[in-house]
């Protein structure tokens, strides 16, 4: 679990596909602090096992099926990437709970700038419309953000300076790929509500009829 603040950018250093998988080696420094091999690391908010690592880089396994559905099927050698370690329960919690499991690829379509902040406009698919919410928590690129505005196929959020200069934000562009993750309370409680409805369908004449009502 990961609360989408970045603590650090780091970069890929190298890309092996091999027959099961890729293997991805990443640079970095914060990070590796107190690492271990099998801890999580979101990058780009992709939950990933270390599975080696040296005194700047850490190794990931990336399953294909995973590399799919995320922008890093696109990543090359000398890309950027956001950081975070698993959170730890006596850390404070700073963003909104971040699963590492990403849902959709949205593209940003514009970024526009006033005096206090920055605004990108993301478009995202169909298959995860119902959880986006206005004023609502989203993960893009493992950043937590908060939506500030919801069209049909889009949504805007406005970034503050100092995060966009403390994630690779600040390196995007229109037409970039991005991760996105939503709100993995709203997933629950969407499937709370669904379940709901099918069990309350159920219950018909014929059913409390059939059990003695």
């Amino acid at each position: 679990m990961f609360t989408g603040i970045i603590e650090e950018i780091g970069k890929i250093q190298k890309i092996k596909k091999t027959p099961n998988n890729f293997n991805i080696t990443f640079t970095a420094k914060k990070v590796l602090l107190d690492l271990q091999i099998g801890d999580s690391i979101a990058v780009n908010g992709l939950c990933l096992t270390v599975v080696a690592f040296s005194q700047n880089t850490f190794l990931a396994d990336v399953m294909p099926v995973t590399i799919a559905k995320t922008n890093l099927k696109y990543a090359k050698m000398g890309d950027f990437v956001n950081l975070e370690r698993a959170m730890q329960m006596q850390s404070r919690f700073g963003g909104h709970f971040v699963s590492g499991h990403i849902d959709a690829i949205g593209k940003i379509l514009t970024i526009k700038k006033d005096e206090n902040a920055i605004f990108f406009e993301i478009n995202f698919s169909e298959n995860i419309r119902h959880l986006v919410i206005k004023e609502g928590s989203i993960s893009i690129d493992g950043i937590s953000l908060t939506i500030a505005d919801l069209q049909a196929n889009s949504f805007i959020v406005s970034i503050i300076p100092h995060t966009i200069s403390q994630t690779i934000l600040q390196h995007k562009k229109v037409g970039d790929l991005v991760n996105l993750e939503t709100d993995l309370i709203g997933k629950y409680l969407f499937n709370f509500q669904q379940n709901a409805q099918k069990n309350r369908s159920k219950i018909t004449s014929n059913f409390l009829a059939k059990n003695g009502f």
